[in-house]
């Protein structure tokens, strides 16, 4: 099949050296950070087998399947990909000091050695984790392996929409590391974890501080008194004094907020946090920020942002370069999408089935852009017969479809499901502090689903601040706050329920750019050969489907989709990001239109 690789405008500046340099946690931040992207020795080896040579280098942290990475190479499930480092000079033994080692995420398994000593054994590709390596190093020369193996698709782990065949709506599997890698070094008894809850209701936040070693700091206090387990948090803002309280460590301290400043993406306001417990020092950020559902002066469920209807205009994300595949190439890159939906008049960006770094998080708190996050899909094979056209015919029908069914969705291993109500309280623990973050979807069309109302109350008991949409599209248990519809092909009546309704996946039309495109093959719900034509269906639909329905009940709307995907090219941008497919007037015309003002 013919390729045509694409450059984003990005792909050029990459420089080897200083790859994705900046902090890569700004929810908990250090003056301590050493960045340990760029060239990692590499080498591919049968399972079981140890390589007896490194055979090129590979820029970390890019997957071996992304053209960044140098490799140009897939990993195969019954293959190991083996990575290999000397760590900088300045990582040694400190008394009194520990390093700790980071990973923003690593497909699929991954077993991390620091001189030739198995550390950590991590499964999972899109969550973070760490390592306190202290014990293993030594003066000198500091080795660091790294491990991996990746059943992608052949197995029931999370893997989102990667397939090793790729095509349509599945795109090329990645592997390996593909987030940033990093270390810090921090005393013997340092912050681990920071909670913050704001409590907009009661103009305060919520704050609780969890230690690494916390028992250290009792038996280090002279007095024997628990007196040093005591904590400091400063809270301050451009707009007022700094607010210092005290508090102990595992246990909640309120701070009310004099004159409090709402967050919302019209104003990203944020507040800043530091936080001193004994030698540690950490920094933080934190937004007054409420959403809930209510009804509005008709009766009608609505999305409140912090007390007041909004209508959350949306675009589906999932987050794929030509470039780096799941890794943007830089900072810059996913600034600008977050930037260029907020110019088109969007303020909702559905995270799909993918976890990003911490910075793309970031950015969305500091530049006002609402997030719905996708958990990451995982199971076996699903039948296609029973989650694709079965499961639309019986939505067209308003007709439930239980998802007790197991084998046909792909969740028969009860470890699988096991893994999957893991990950999503990890995903939530990890993600909880961002304001922009204001819905958990828990499914998504039926893709490894399996008892949906018994996930939900396990979202809810792990975050009840947030709205949950158990299943986006269908196979609909009933629960959670959101009546999530996905309607490609169908004439659209909503009608108010009990639970918010949204439109949580329409759209998909699809324009192929010369010059702009991967494949031979193009994949859309609707195809346009102009982009005239293109806008002027988007229009048609917006004004016949999505308008009406505002009045009967209709509150959140997602497009599908951001930009083109591999042999997707329904995106507003292209997948090199060169160009804008729908005219810019037109979106913002009818994004203006698509409000709660009145309800």
């Amino acid at each position: 099949m013919r390729v045509k690789q694409l450059k984003t405008r990005w792909t050029g500046g990459v420089d080897e050296e200083h790859v994705l340099e900046e902090y890569p946690r700004p929810l908990l931040q250090r003056e301590s950070y050493v960045n340990l992207n760029g060239f990692w020795d590499y080498a591919f080896t049968g399972q079981g087998e140890k390589p007896k040579e490194y055979v090129g280098r590979i820029l970390v942290p890019f997957s071996p399947e992304a053209p960044l990475s140098g490799v140009g190479r897939q990993l195969k499930p019954q293959e190991t990909l083996w990575y290999h480092r000397r760590l900088p000079e300045e990582i040694f033994p400190v008394s009194g000091r520990r390093w700790i080692l980071h990973f923003g995420a690593v497909d699929q398994y991954a077993v991390v050695s620091v001189n030739g000593r198995v550390l950590k054994r991590h499964l999972g590709g899109y969550l973070p984790f760490s390592i306190d390596v202290t014990d293993s190093l030594k003066k000198g020369r500091n080795e660091l392996t790294v491990r991996v193996r990746d059943y992608s698709d052949a197995f029931y782990y999370s893997r989102g929409k990667q397939k090793m065949k790729r095509g349509g709506m599945f795109y090329t599997a990645q592997s390996g590391i593909w987030q940033t890698v990093w270390m810090e070094q921090v005393p013997d008894t340092y912050v681990e974890e920071l909670i913050v809850t704001p409590l907009y209701d009661e103009s305060a936040f919520r704050i609780r501080v969890r230690l690494a070693d916390a028992d250290r700091m009792t038996e280090n206090c002279e007095t024997g008194s628990g007196c040093e387990r005591k904590i400091k948090v400063m809270l301050s803002s451009q707009e007022m004094e700094p607010l210092q309280r005290e508090g102990l460590v595992d246990e909640d301290m309120r701070i009310p907020v004099p004159d409090m400043h709402s967050w919302s993406p019209e104003d990203p306001f944020l507040y800043d946090i530091q936080v001193l417990a004994g030698e540690d020092c950490v920094r933080s950020y934190a937004a007054m920020r409420k959403i809930s559902v209510e009804k509005d002066a008709q009766g009608i469920p609505r999305m409140f942002l912090n007390n007041r209807p909004y209508f959350q205009r949306g675009v589906l994300d999932q987050g794929y370069w030509p470039d780096g595949l799941y890794t943007p190439p830089c900072d810059e890159a996913m600034i600008y999408d977050i930037r260029v939906m907020k110019e088109l008049g969007f303020n909702m960006l559905r995270k799909h089935i993918k976890i990003e770094p911490q910075r793309w998080y970031y950015h969305c708190d500091r530049l006002g852009m609402l997030v719905w996050q996708d958990m990451v899909n995982g199971g076996r094979s699903y039948q296609s017969w029973y989650v694709t056209y079965l499961a639309t015919v019986m939505e067209y029908f308003h007709l439930r479809m239980h998802d007790s069914m197991l084998t046909l969705l792909g969740r028969k291993d009860v470890k699988g499901r096991r893994q999957f109500v893991a990950e999503l309280r990890e995903t939530i623990r990890v993600l909880y502090n961002h304001p922009s973050i204001v819905a958990w979807v828990l499914f998504n069309e039926g893709w490894g689903q399996f008892h949906g109302e018994a996930i939900t109350q396990i979202a809810r008991e792990a975050d009840d601040s947030r709205l949950i949409d158990q299943a986006s599209g269908w196979f609909d248990q009933g629960g959670g706050d959101v009546r999530s519809i996905h309607d490609y092909f169908f004439p659209l009546f909503i009608k108010a329920e009990k639970r918010v309704t949204a439109l949580t996946e329409f759209g998909g039309y699809s324009l192929c750019v010369p010059g702009h495109h991967m494949y031979r093959k193009v994949y859309g719900y609707r195809i346009y050969r102009r982009k005239s034509d293109l806008s002027r269906g988007y229009r048609e639909w917006i004004e016949r489907e999505v308008v009406p329905n505002i009045a009967r009940g209709l509150s959140a709307t997602v497009y599908t989709q951001l930009s083109d995907v591999e042999e997707e090219t329904n995106g507003i941008l292209t997948y090199d990001r060169q160009i804008m497919k729908l005219n810019p007037k037109t979106v913002r015309e009818l994004n203006r239109k698509m409000t709660l003002d009145g309800f």
